[in-house]
C-alpha cells in the first residue's frame, strides 16, 4: 500500500475513533469532583460583632465596612455552602484564648458550641487553645465540666463536634502527638486528608506551665512526613492548616489592603511554606491576623483576618482519572453584617449574655479619651502606660510585694478602652487571660538584660510597657547587648549590684514571649488577678487619662 493510502486510513480510523475518545473525556469529567472549603482563623471567641478597628474590613482606600459577629458568620457560611455537595468548613486556630468576657467567663465553651452550630468539620490548634493547659484543651475535645468551676450554665458541655488536629505536638519524649495529626474526609469517592499543625514558638507565647511536657516540633518536616505517609495510603489530595502567617505590605497595587492579594509578602509562612512537599494541595495559615491569598512554591495560601471577619472559599477540582487535584482558587468573603442572623446563634448568645451581664455591665470608671494600644515609635502606648500603672498599684504595697516598678507585656493587651464610662466587659476585652501578679526581686543587671532582650525576642522589637517613676532610653542600631542605657527608678540610675522589686504578670515570670531573664528573679510572691488589678485602678483613680508615652526613649529616631 502505498504512503498516502496508510495516511488515508489512520486518518479514517482516528475520526472513526474521536467519539469514542470524547465520550471516555467526558466520563472521565464527569467524574470529576468539586470540594469546597470554608476556612477562618483567628476568631478568639468573637460572638457578638466585635468593636472598633477590629471589627471592620477595607474596602478601598478611605471605605471600610463593619464585618463578623457569629450571627452572621453561620449565615454567610450556609450560603457560601449552597449548592456545594462537597463541603468542608475549617478552621487553622485560635478559635479561643483571649476572647472576650461573654465566652472567657465560661472557659470559652460558648465558642466551641457556636462552632458547633456552625457545622466546622475539623480545625488545627492554635497557640491560644493552650491558654488555660494542654488537658483544658482537650477537654475543649471532649467535653465535661471544667474540674474547678463546674458547668457554669448548669448544662452539660459535650465538646467539640470537630476534631482538633496537633500534628507537631508531642508529649515530650515520645512519638505520641496529645491529639490527632490528620483527619481524613471523604468527598463522594475521593478522600481530603487535613494536616493540623501549631504554631512551632508556642512555648515562647504562652504560660510554660501550660505546656509544660509538651515538645513542639518543626513544621515543615512534621509535615512532609505526614505527606509521605498519606500518599502511602493513596490519598492525593492534602491540606495543611497551620498557625503560622505573614502580611501584605504597602505600597498596595490598590491602594488599600486588599483582602484577595498578596502585595509585598513578608513573613513565617512563606519559607515554611516553600519547603512543604509539592503534593500539599493547598495551605490555610492563622496568626498574624492578616487577610492574604498568596501562592508560594505552587501552593495557594491564605488567611481569613481575624474575629470571623472573612471566611476563605477555597475550590479544588479533584481530576476523575488521576485522583489527584487539577484546579484550585481561592477567594476571601467578608462577612458583612447586612443579611439574616443565624437564629439558633442568636438564642446562644443571648443565653450567655444573659448569665454575663451581671458582671459584664458593672461599670467600674471612666475614662477621659479614647485609651488606645497603638505604640509611638519607641513602642509605647497610651494603654500600656495605664496598665503598668495599675499593676504597679496593685504591687507597691509593702504587704502586696513591694514593687517599685511593673513590666507589662504588649501582646497581652487585647483591645482599646473607649472614652467615658468603662465596664468590667471592656477591661476583660482588654485583658482576657486572667494572668495573676507576681512580684520578685531582681538586679539592676537583671533589669538591664531584661531590657536587651527585647531586641533579641522577635522582630520588630518586642517593646515592654512600663510604669511611672520607671525610664530608659535606647538605640535599636547599636550592637547587640549595648543598645539600652540610662535606666532609672523614680529618677535615679538604676545600680547594677543593687536589688529591686518588680511586677509583672505570671506570663512573662515563668519567660513568657522569649523574657527568660524573668526567672531569674528571687523571693517571688503572687498577688491578684491582673485583671482585678485594672479594675480596681479605674475605680480608685478615674477619670482615667491615656498614658503620657515619655517613659522610653529612642535615640535612633531623628
Amino acid at each position: 500500500m502505498k504512503r498516502v493510502g496508510i495516511v488515508a486510513v489512520l486518518v479514517t480510523a482516528l475520526i472513526a475513533a474521536l467519539p469514542s475518545v470524547a465520550a471516555a473525556h467526558k466520563k472521565h469529567k464527569d467524574r470529576d469532583t468539586e470540594v469546597r472549603l470554608l476556612a477562618i482563623n483567628d476568631f478568639h471567641g468573637n460572638l457578638q460583632p466585635p468593636s472598633g478597628s477590629s471589627g471592620r474590613i477595607a474596602t478601598g482606600p478611605t471605605t471600610t465596612v463593619d464585618a463578623g459577629g457569629a450571627e452572621y458568620l453561620a449565615t454567610h457560611l450556609a450560603r457560601l455552602r449552597a449548592g456545594k455537595r462537597h463541603t468542608f468548613s475549617v478552621a487553622a486556630g485560635d478559635n479561643i484564648g483571649g476572647t472576650p468576657l461573654i465566652s472567657g467567663l465560661f472557659h470559652d465553651e460558648p465558642t466551641i458550641e457556636a462552632l458547633n452550630k456552625m457545622g466546622l468539620d475539623v480545625a488545627g490548634v492554635g497557640n491560644h487553645e493552650f491558654d488555660e493547659g494542654w488537658r483544658e484543651l482537650r477537654r475543649m475535645q471532649h467535653g465535661g465540666c471544667h474540674p474547678v468551676d463546674g458547668c457554669q450554665d448548669g448544662d452539660p458541655f459535650s465538646g467539640a463536634f470537630f476534631q482538633y488536629l496537633a500534628a507537631n505536638v508531642f508529649f515530650e519524649g515520645t512519638d505520641r502527638t496529645i491529639l490527632p495529626p490528620y483527619e481524613i474526609e471523604r468527598a463522594g469517592r475521593e478522600k481530603v486528608a487535613f494536616i493540623g499543625l501549631t504554631l512551632e514558638g508556642t512555648p515562647l507565647v504562652v504560660t510554660p506551665a501550660a505546656v509544660e511536657g509538651l515538645e513542639f516540633r518543626d513544621e515543615v518536616v512534621t509535615t512532609n512526613a505526614l505527606v509521605r505517609k498519606l500518599r502511602r495510603r493513596g490519598i492525593e489530595t492534602i491540606v495543611v492548616l497551620i498557625h503560622e502567617g505573614g502580611q501584605q505590605n504597602a505600597p498596595f497595587a490598590q491602594g488599600f489592603m486588599d483582602v484577595n492579594r498578596c502585595d509585598n509578602f513578608s513573613g513565617a509562612i512563606k519559607p515554611i511554606v516553600e519547603a512543604l512537599d509539592r503534593e500539599v494541595d493547598a495551605v490555610v495559615s492563622a496568626h498574624t491576623h492578616q487577610p492574604y491569598v498568596c501562592t508560594f512554591n505552587g501552593i495557594p495560601t491564605t488567611s481569613a483576618a481575624s474575629f470571623g471577619r472573612l471566611i476563605t472559599a477555597i475550590d479544588l477540582r479533584i481530576d476523575g482519572r488521576r485522583d489527584d487535584v487539577e484546579f484550585v482558587h481561592a477567594r476571601n468573603h467578608i462577612v458583612t453584617r447586612d443579611v439574616a442572623a443565624d437564629p439558633r446563634q442568636t438564642r446562644l448568645i443571648a443565653k450567655y449574655e444573659e448569665l454575663s451581664a451581671p458582671i459584664a455591665n458593672r461599670v467600674v470608671g471612666t475614662a477621659t479619651a479614647d485609651i488606645v494600644r497603638a505604640a509611638n515609635a519607641a513602642g509605647e502606648s497610651p494603654l500600656g502606660d495605664v496598665i503598668a500603672d495599675a499593676q504597679l498599684a496593685a504591687t507597691a504595697p509593702t504587704d502586696f510585694g513591694g514593687a517599685v516598678v511593673a513590666f507589662m507585656n504588649p501582646g497581652g493587651i487585647r483591645a482599646d478602652i473607649a472614652a467615658g464610662e468603662v465596664t468590667y466587659g471592656e477591661l476583660f476585652t482588654v485583658q482576657p487571660f486572667s494572668n495573676v501578679m507576681t512580684v520578685k526581686t531582681m538586679t539592676g543587671d537583671m533589669i538591664r538584660r531584661l531590657l536587651e532582650q527585647q531586641f533579641e525576642v522577635a522582630t520588630p522589637p518586642r517593646i515592654l510597657q512600663v510604669s511611672a517613676g520607671f525610664a530608659y532610653s535606647y538605640d535599636a542600631t547599636a550592637p547587640a547587648g549595648s543598645r539600652v542605657s540610662n535606666i532609672t527608678i523614680g529618677g535615679v540610675p538604676v545600680s547594677p549590684t543593687a536589688s529591686y522589686r518588680v511586677a509583672m504578670n505570671n506570663f512573662l515570670a515563668d519567660g513568657g514571649d522569649g523574657f527568660t531573664v524573668f526567672r531569674e528573679g528571687t523571693d517571688q510572691l503572687g498577688g491578684e488577678i491582673d485583671l482585678d488589678a485594672l479594675a480596681n485602678y479605674f475605680m480608685e483613680h478615674s477619670p482615667v487619662a491615656p498614658g503620657p508615652q515619655n517613659r522610653i526613649t529612642r535615640l535612633d529616631q531623628p
